[in-house]
């Protein structure tokens, strides 16, 4: 029973990741229904964190979905792969947000590890906390629609394939060795599809 619930987490991961590549505001349905399944994955493997950040996923998954839909900065976009309506568009992280969101990420990433030494019988504290800290800041780049959003998540996969071999989940990894390749050209294509005003708002701005 275990294994068939982790097959269809990772076939509902696979949608995910590919209406994530297409930029489809439907990513955010998966992004629900693939946390409650993991839940019970996570929590079976002892792997705490990443069963903690999942209830985190949940609620970011309406936070995404209300921020791509109704977001304050909308365009029209002009790329005949994505449907012709208004959308959040994609832009590139404002740069002199990185001592912040850096910061937030070492408090995370302390912090997760703590709980995990103190209050859990986890004998991959430290990893676990870095993948989860890390995702925390990509679902957070990922809701406002940030091109480098790919990045983070380029090294929170390529980390979580020997964290779940090593935890014994064989799909699960298989599928984070998928996203990571995935993510590579996530990227290329979400720079490909940035609509002009996303592109000209660097030196605007000047991020």
């Amino acid at each position: 029973m275990d294994i068939a619930i982790e097959i269809i987490g990772t076939l509902v991961g696979l949608l995910y990741i590919y209406l994530e590549y297409k930029a489809s505001i439907y990513l955010w349905i998966a992004s629900i229904i693939m946390p409650a399944i993991y839940i019970y994955v996570y929590y079976q493997a002892g792997l705490y964190a990443d069963f903690g950040i999942n209830i985190y996923y949940l609620v970011a998954a309406i936070y995404g979905w209300t921020t791509w839909k109704w977001g304050t900065e909308k365009s029209k976009n002009k790329n005949p792969d994505i449907p012709s309506e208004e959308v959040l568009p994609i832009t590139h992280f404002p740069w002199r947000a990185l001592p912040a969101v850096g910061f937030v990420f070492l408090g995370l990433f302390f912090l997760i590890a703590t709980i995990l030494i103190i209050y859990t019988d986890s004998d991959v504290p430290w990893p676990n906390s870095f993948t989860t800290a890390l995702s925390i800041i990509g679902m957070w780049m990922l809701a406002k629609k940030y091109v480098e959003q790919w990045l983070v998540w380029i090294v929170v996969d390529a980390v979580c394939i020997g964290l779940y071999l090593y935890k014994d989940l064989y799909f699960t990894s298989a599928l984070y060795a998928l996203y990571t390749v995935i993510a590579f050209a996530g990227y290329k294509n979400w720079l490909s599809i940035m609509n002009p005003h996303s592109k000209t708002s660097i030196n605007e701005n000047g991020n």
